[in-house]
C-alpha cells in the first residue's frame, strides 16, 4: 500500500548567547527572522537563550514569573510570524503551569507557545547539571540555581504531538520511553551542551533516543565553542526516526530547517513495533517519584 507522505516543517536555532540579555534576544530575533521564510511551523531555540552565563538567576526568575522579557519576547515572536516555539528555558518561580508548590523554588522553564503568542504549556527540566567538566568552566551546579521538575510533557501542536526534553535530560532514556508512551512523535530539545561533551556525545545521543523510539528528534543547542568561560559544542540538527541526521549545523550561530513525514514515521512503526515489543520497564513510576 501506497503512503502518502504528510510534510511539516521544523527549524532548530543555534545562538552563541552570553550574559547581556538584550543582546541575546536581538540575536535571536534575527535568527527566528531568517528561520520563518520558508513557512516553517515549529521553531526550537536553545537552552538559556536569554540569560547564559548570568549570576543573578534567582532575580531574573523573580522578574520572569510576572512575564518578564524573555517571555514577553517569546509571545512576540510567535504571534508576529504566525509559527509555534519552543523556548529554550527561562528561570521561573512558580511558573504558571507549576505542580510545585513552593514558592521559593525557581525551575529552568521551557514554555511552548502558539501561533497567537499564547503559553500552551510549560516543561520544566527534570535532570540538572552537576557534574566535573575539563573545560574552561571546570564544575556544572544547576541544582545550586535551580529545582527539578517533576512532569514530563507532550504537547498537541500543528506539526504532531511534541515531548519536550532539555539538555542533560538526553542522557535518561527512561524520559524519552515515557514520553513517546504518551504519544510524542517529534521530540525536541533545547540544550546548551558544552563543548568536551558535546563534540564526545550531543549526536551520538540524539540519534539515539531517534532510533530506540521511533521518533523525529529536534536538537537545538548553543554553539559557541570559542567561548572563553562556558564553550559550547553546537551542532544543532534534525534526526529522522531512522537515526538518519537530515540536517545539522557545526558550530556559531544558524538554523537548521527540515521536513518532517509523520505518514514515515507512522509505517515505520507499524513495521517495527518496538513499542509493543517491550517486556519491562526499568523506569521508576512517576507516581512513586521522590
Amino acid at each position: 500500500m501506497t503512503v502518502t507522505a504528510v510534510w511539516r516543517k521544523v527549524t532548530s536555532i543555534q545562538l552563541t548567547s552570553g550574559v547581556d540579555l538584550g543582546a541575546n534576544l536581538d540575536q535571536a530575533e534575527l535568527s527566528i527572522q531568517s528561520a520563518v521564510s520558508s513557512g516553517e511551523e515549529l521553531l526550537v531555540i536553545p537552552e538559556n537563550f536569554d540569560y547564559l552565563g548570568c549570576k543573578e538567576i534567582q532575580n531574573i526568575a523573580e522578574i520572569e514569573k510576572s512575564i518578564g522579557p524573555a517571555r514577553k519576547f517569546l509571545a512576540e515572536q510567535a504571534s508576529k510570524h504566525k509559527v509555534w516555539i519552543v523556548g529554550g528555558t527561562i528561570p521561573v518561580k512558580e511558573p504558571s503551569f507549576s505542580d510545585l508548590n513552593d514558592s521559593n523554588i525557581t525551575s529552568a522553564s521551557c514554555f511552548v507557545v502558539d501561533s497567537k503568542g499564547v503559553e500552551v504549556s510549560c516543561y520544566r527540566k527534570m535532570h540538572l547539571f552537576d557534574a566535573q567538566i575539563d573545560d574552561a568552566k571546570g564544575s556544572y551546579c544547576e541544582s545550586s540555581e535551580y529545582s527539578p521538575g517533576s512532569s514530563p510533557v507532550v504537547v498537541d501542536t500543528p506539526i504532531g504531538r511534541v515531548g519536550i526534553a532539555v539538555c542533560y535530560d538526553l542522557r535518561f532514556p527512561e524520559l524519552f520511553r515515557y514520553i513517546v508512551g504518551q504519544g510524542a512523535e517529534i521530540i525536541v530539545i533545547p540544550s546548551a551542551f558544552t563543548t568536551k561533551t558535546g563534540k564526545a556525545h550531543w549526536s551520538l545521543l540524539l540519534r539515539a533516543r531517534a532510533v530506540e523510539n521511533l521518533a523525529y528528534v529536534v536538537g537545538a543547542n548553543m554553539g559557541d565553542r570559542d567561548h572563553p568561560k562556558q564553550p559550547t559544542w553546537g551542532g544543532s540538527a534534525i534526526i529522522d526516526p531512522w537515526g538518519t541526521i537530515v540536517s545539522q549545523l557545526e558550530g556559531g550561530p544558524g538554523v537548521v530547517v527540515a521536513d518532517i513525514d509523520l505518514s514515515y514515521l507512522s509505517d515505520l512503526r507499524n513495521k517495527m513495533p518496538v513499542h509493543k515489543h517491550r517486556q519491562f520497564s526499568v523506569a521508576k513510576p512517576l507516581s512513586s517519584a521522590e
